[in-house]
């Protein structure tokens, strides 16, 4: 009997794919990063058969790594970057655009004129999101009236979109399911989070027919099976969600209340709501958590647009640092006197300001400002990010308070000891860490397990998960409100700037 599961975890810089084992340990895991575009300010792109090829390739490297055959894979669960926009030709498969990036804000015009016009408390309402360029429904706008011809192909019915789940479902298919899950259906701006339905209304407001767009499945549900010449066999598809829903499963945030942060290029924390959403009063998002035998799990939740890729911005931009781990112990060498802050809104602010035109500042420069203050302003710059969404959780949903919370992290910067203190000082709350970090990957193998008959019912997946280290707080009440003062400041600072403009 198959008792292996492969995940793929599609993300903005790489693609990996790993084989986890029936107990949930890790058989074998491989990476592969694809080239970023920029093409003007504020603009983000991949090329679509880069997601795929890199997608493959890992798929291909980790079964090998595991010296596993397709025989041996129980099921495919997916978890992939959400938002990124895909338009395809349903005949050819071939991209009439390249796919733009959740990060992208080329958008933003179009959202302010909805929002002028006042579509923006009957869009939240439905969909629980706000308008912003992060959600791909004015993405695939764009590309209809960007893309010469593009409209009138998608009219006809010749044309897809789908998030990258759906993409890479399609892809391994063979052509034959154009699909996507509750989760990644709920971040589009034209699914409708109550009835779980594309919204006709949305759908006009922003001229997408309604053929271009894929069925909708629970998390854990059969989609297809692959083609067997990619992988050396059919294997089924049986699980996908988007990265951030997925780390929620993987943390075990089953439970209302539970709370996870996972830290990536960006950041983002969800809290478990049950199956009740709640609408926000502080510009969180009301999101879809799962959906498990068509009953919908929602969560709120807050997005913070640059988190790792600060630290990449020391790495490359600025060339203070070689590696991401140097971070940490530079930051511990700064000068305990200078107060610096950055606010690192290169592609504007998330929540809970969500201002897509602002850009980034540095702020408590003095002569002596060096590489360590820097590290330590960029690092600290996620744990102040990370309290607005606490504090806006707390207010918007108040059986989420400090005493009652502890927050699971996940993803590649967690791994730095100093920052995950800072972080537990600054929220005044305990910060776990677990074994397994992959938890992303883990979401979706849990989910594509579930379905194969592999993992068990959540409260007995819940019950696996383990402790690697709890971060409590240690910084007295004086120090962390003079910093958090001083941050408010900051962030208050750029966005008067953005007005004078």
């Amino acid at each position: 009997m198959a008792t292996h599961i492969l995940a793929i975890d599609q993300g903005t810089t790489s693609s990996r794919a790993i084989v986890f084992r029936s107990d949930i340990s890790i058989a074998a895991t491989a990476q592969q990063e694809f080239p970023q575009h920029f093409p003007a300010s504020g603009w983000v792109e991949h090329e679509p058969d880069d997601i795929w090829t890199s997608t493959l390739a890992t798929c291909r490297e980790a079964m090998a790594k595991a010296k596993v055959a397709a025989s041996d894979i129980a099921a495919i669960g997916i978890t992939n970057q959400r938002e990124t926009t895909i338009v395809w030709d349903r005949s050819t498969g071939r991209a009439v655009h390249r796919a733009i990036v959740w990060q992208d804000r080329r958008t933003a015009d179009f959202c302010a004129k909805l929002k002028a016009d006042g579509h923006e408390p009957a869009i939240s309402a439905k969909t629980g999101l706000i308008i912003d360029p992060y959600f791909s429904g004015t993405k695939v706008a764009w590309i209809l009236d960007s893309v010469p011809g593009a409209r009138e192909r998608a009219e006809r019915g010749e044309l897809l979109f789908g998030t990258v789940d759906c993409y890479l479902l399609w892809r391994l298919t063979g052509g034959k399911v154009h699909a996507t899950d509750a989760t990644n259906a709920s971040r589009t701006l034209l699914f409708n989070i109550h009835n779980g339905q594309w919204d006709d209304d949305l759908l006009k407001l922003l001229r997408i027919p309604r053929s271009m767009l894929p069925d909708v499945r629970d998390s854990s549900a059969l989609y297809g099976v692959t083609v067997p010449d990619l992988l050396g066999g059919a294997i089924a598809v049986r699980g996908i969600a988007g990265d951030q829903q997925a780390a929620t499963i993987g943390q075990a945030c089953f439970a209302p209340g539970m709370m996870k942060s996972t830290y990536g290029t960006g950041c983002f924390a969800l809290l478990n709501t049950g199956a009740t959403p709640v609408a926000s009063s502080n510009k969180l998002l009301t999101t879809i958590a799962y959906q498990l035998n068509g009953k919908r799990t929602y969560a709120l939740e807050g997005s913070i647009f640059v988190a790792g890729s600060a630290v990449q911005w020391l790495r490359d931009g600025l060339g203070v640092i070689k590696q991401a781990a140097e971070t940490g112990p530079l930051a511990d060498k700064s000068d305990s006197a200078q107060s610096v802050y950055l606010v690192p809104a290169f592609v504007g602010l998330g929540a809970p300001y969500w201002n897509p035109r602002v850009r980034g500042g540095l702020f408590g420069l003095t002569r002596n400002t060096g590489p360590a203050e820097l590290a330590h302003a960029a690092l600290e710059s996620v744990c102040y990010q990370t309290y607005d969404l606490w504090a806006a959780m707390r207010a918007d949903w108040p059986d989420a308070n400090a005493a009652s919370t502890v927050l699971r992290v996940d993803g590649g910067m967690t791994a730095s000891d100093w920052t995950m203190q800072r972080l537990a000082d600054l929220l005044d709350a305990p910060v776990d860490r677990p074994v397994i970090q992959e938890t992303t990957a883990l979401g979706a193998a849990y989910l594509a397990g579930l379905s194969a008959g592999v993992y068990p019912e959540p409260s007995r997946f819940a019950d696996t998960w383990r402790l690697e280290r709890r971060f409590k707080p240690a910084m007295s009440e004086a120090t962390r409100a003079r910093k958090l003062k001083g941050w408010t400041r900051a962030v208050n600072a750029l966005l008067a700037s953005d007005e004078m403009e």
